[in-house]
């Protein structure tokens, strides 16, 4: 089969879930992942899966399936053939796995202490590696290939999984409610991700763990909050500074009271975990 061929048969999101990586958004026709040769804060590799293309906004650089596994590779156009070889060339170029779907077509088969280099490696370069006990590593199964990550459960078994190249939910998305009965002045901490809550439990000392603590995982959960936050006389925010969580941080504000917004601290970076990551 000629490269042509190729390009137009072997499925682009099958080629990039090869590697490891997920639609961080997605709709029926196109999706954003984050960069391939990059780590980033805001996805911006934008995938036609109609077209079985991908165009980097980062770089202006456009992609096959081919030049694809040649980034990923560090490989020739012939190398790359090679790799697309072991794909089911029967995939259209615009079949899709609908979300329902794919949330139930996954399996966990291993929960364990961070050991993987990778992983290890990973969290040191987000200055959080003495918080690994707060996380765990995780094995998994999705689409009949087998991955791995760093992950982190929410109230309804959900986990939110990362490592260098992706970013996903397996099962149901929610919130993660961490309970301190320490925590005897009623004070909740809310964080858009687990990163940021885990670069908040690094910088603290121990003995001032005397906090509730609030998880989204995403602000399209904010929805889900209102009997938590409505308990606690005192809110701490540290909320990314983007559009996102900026509304969820004015949203919180007028209808709770004694809210503290604490984005101040990381003025000028994305959030919590990117300032720190610029400390020495």
């Amino acid at each position: 089969m000629n490269c042509e061929k190729i390009k137009e048969r072997v499925s682009i999101r099958a080629v990039l879930e090869s590697f490891n990586f997920f639609p961080v958004k997605e709709n029926q026709k196109t999706a954003f992942y984050f960069a391939l040769d990059r780590e980033e804060k805001t996805p911006s590799f934008s995938v036609d899966f109609v077209k079985n293309k991908a165009f980097d906004f980062g770089t202006g650089k456009s992609y096959d399936v081919i030049s694809i596994v040649q980034q990923m590779n560090q490989c020739s156009a012939f190398d790359a053939l090679k790799y697309l070889e072991k794909f089911d060339f029967s995939i259209q170029k615009n079949d899709r796995i609908e979300e329902s779907d794919r949330s139930k077509n996954y399996s966990i088969i291993k929960l364990s202490e961070i050991q993987h280099p990778a992983l290890i490696q990973y969290l040191k370069s987000r200055k959080v590696y003495e918080q690994k006990d707060l996380v765990q590593e995780i094995e998994y199964i999705l689409n009949g290939k087998k991955y791995f990550g760093i992950g982190f459960f929410n109230n309804s078994e959900g986990v939110e999984i990362r490592n260098k190249n992706s970013k996903i939910c397996l099962g149901k998305k929610d919130v993660t409610l961490i309970e301190n009965e320490r925590n005897k002045n009623r004070e909740i901490v809310v964080f858009e991700g687990f990163f940021d809550y885990l670069t908040y439990r690094n910088i603290e000392k121990i003995e001032n763990f005397n906090s509730d603590y609030l998880i989204l995982n995403s602000t399209a959960m904010l929805f889900k909050v209102d009997e938590i936050l409505k308990k606690y006389d005192k809110i701490s925010l540290f909320l990314d500074n983007d559009a996102n969580g900026k509304t969820t941080k004015e949203i919180i504000q007028k209808k709770y009271k004694n809210v503290e917004d604490c984005s101040l601290l990381y003025l000028g970076f994305k959030d919590l975990n990117e300032w720190f990551c610029t400390k020495k």
